[in-house]
């Protein structure tokens, strides 16, 4: 049965991606050299963004009962069993070129599984929502700058306008169309965690894609959550020893742990490793941009709240950015994963 739905996820995640040429690395099979596909990249980072969206909604719901280093740790432990069945026999294929990269992959899965979540559930503790979606909209812009810093990536102008035309669009979300708002914002603790956080997925998103390393893409998302899980646990047991005492497990929690698991997680971690090597990541950074949108879409399905003008507005003004963002033909993919 393993097989069959191992076989099955294999295709959904990596088969529409890649070519079938193939490649041999020290006994091992991988597929070979992503053809380019921009368009399934970008719809992948789309549903990033919406995922993400639900993550955040999701994760002030619980915050109250879920503690933020619990939430993070049973995220990606639940992860980690359902990718095992799957990815174990990848990895233990390619268990010397793991081996190999062991220091590139540990950095890497310490700042995306490890650091950006655990921090933006943190930051959700002292600071309000409202500041967290203004500091998280500075993701493009950082993934631009360390880009541009490690990778020495040139934005074009089309691109320098989107970005500039979709953070437009992010203020008038923030502000909700009233200016005013943004002179009034206060600055809490959590804000400098969250930037933090923004700065740790900037970070990761630069050197995936400088660090190509050989893996196929289901093992590769292996190696990135088991080693984020082993980062996280050692904060999880001071947090549940020492501070917060854990959460009590019953009915309730089980859907949000399996949300944030599989969807924010699993899909949405293995669609954004496609995204930046198909088309680089200031470009894919710039669909976080529809996060705000999606959270205003979700909010006005689940708790009722009405979509207004300024959220239509600035969605215009964020969809314009990304036309002007992704309209280029896109960089060569690196290497697998």
């Amino acid at each position: 049965m393993y097989a069959d739905l191992g076989g099955s996820l294999k295709a959904a995640i990596i088969g529409p991606l890649f070519v079938k040429e193939k490649q041999t690395i020290d006994g091992s099979i991988i597929l070979n050299k992503p053809t380019p596909t921009p368009w399934l990249a970008y719809l992948g980072l789309t549903l990033t963004a919406l995922f993400w969206a639900g993550n955040a909604v999701v994760g002030r719901s619980v915050v109250d009962t879920i503690p933020p280093l619990s939430l993070s740790f049973y995220r990606w432990s639940i992860a980690l069993c359902i990718l095992l069945p799957f990815g174990l026999t990848g990895v233990w294929r390619q268990r010397q070129v793991i081996a190999e990269h062991f220091w590139p992959l540990l950095l890497l899965s310490a700042l995306s599984v490890g650091a950006f979540n655990t921090l933006l559930y943190l930051s959700a503790l002292t600071t309000t929502a409202l500041n967290i979606s203004l500091v998280a909209s500075t993701i493009p812009i950082m993934v631009a700058f360390l880009a541009w810093l490690i990778l020495g990536e040139r934005l074009r102008l089309s691109q320098t306008l989107g970005i500039l035309l979709a953070l437009l669009g992010i203020l008038v979300v923030i502000s909700r169309g009233q200016w005013s708002t943004l002179s009034e914002l206060s600055f809490h603790p959590g804000d400098l965690i969250m930037v933090a956080a923004v700065s740790c997925w900037g970070l990761f998103s630069v050197l995936l894609r400088r660090h190509a390393v050989p893996l196929a893409p289901l093992t590769f998302l292996t190696v990135q959550v088991g080693l984020g899980v082993l980062v996280i646990s050692p904060f999880y047991l001071v947090d549940l020893l020492f501070i917060s005492g854990g959460f009590v497990v019953d009915a309730s929690v089980i859907p949000p742990l399996a949300y944030v698991a599989i969807f924010p997680g699993l899909l949405a971690y293995a669609f954004w490793n496609n995204g930046v090597h198909s088309i680089g990541p200031s470009r894919a950074a710039v669909f976080m941009y529809l996060g705000p949108i999606f959270t205003a879409m979700l909010a006005g399905l689940f708790l009722g709240e009405r979509m207004s003008l300024f959220y239509i507005t600035g969605g215009i003004l964020i969809l314009a950015g990304l036309l002007l963002t992704t309209r280029q033909v896109p960089i060569s993919p690196a290497a697998v994963p």
